[in-house]
């Protein structure tokens, strides 16, 4: 029962913590941010985003299937600096996935598209994975903060424009 409301709930977009989500085009076209990972690349199927709900906003964290390319990149940030905690590679669905924490952005319920879902069932990632993006993501925030950004985006700008577009559009 409690898992046939949860699915109504995120087949219905009421957006949760924890899954994967997929965005809407229109949302690239407004923000019109180069920093950003693109929806589509070279005609392969859209990103695949880990969402975090915070108030009004919702921060999308890319994962991505190229591990092999990701995993030469924390190679090389652990040689440079000891420690990569921008992205990470995990097991999602099974999967070794890379989590690009680095490319993480925010948006607004109104541009998801749909819910991940593996053979019609909404992708939830594991408690204690969601609980170390989180961790590492609040870890960011706070770097950035304090003068230190390692985001691409600028994430204070589409911030503030996805902020000024939810005041507009509950007026």
């Amino acid at each position: 029962m409690a898992y046939d409301i949860l699915f109504l709930e995120l087949m219905t977009m009421k957006i949760k913590t924890g899954y994967l989500y997929h965005i809407k085009d229109e949302y690239f076209d407004v923000v019109n941010d180069e920093n950003l990972m693109q929806n589509h690349e070279k005609g392969k199927k859209r990103s695949t985003y880990f969402t975090i709900k915070d108030k009004n906003i919702l921060w999308f964290v890319p994962i991505s299937s190229k591990v092999e390319k990701y995993q030469k990149i924390i190679d090389k940030k652990v040689k440079k600096y000891g420690v990569c905690n921008t992205i990470i590679i995990r097991k999602i669905a099974a999967k070794d996935s890379a989590i690009l924490l680095q490319n993480a952005f925010p948006t607004l319920e109104k541009y998801i598209d749909h819910v991940h879902t593996v053979d019609g069932v909404p992708l939830r990632v594991p408690k204690s994975l969601q609980n170390e993006i989180k961790s590492l993501f609040k870890n960011m925030i706070g770097l950035k903060k304090r003068g230190t950004n390692l985001f691409f985006a600028d994430i204070d700008k589409l911030k503030e424009k996805m902020l000024e577009e939810n005041k507009v559009s509950s007026k």
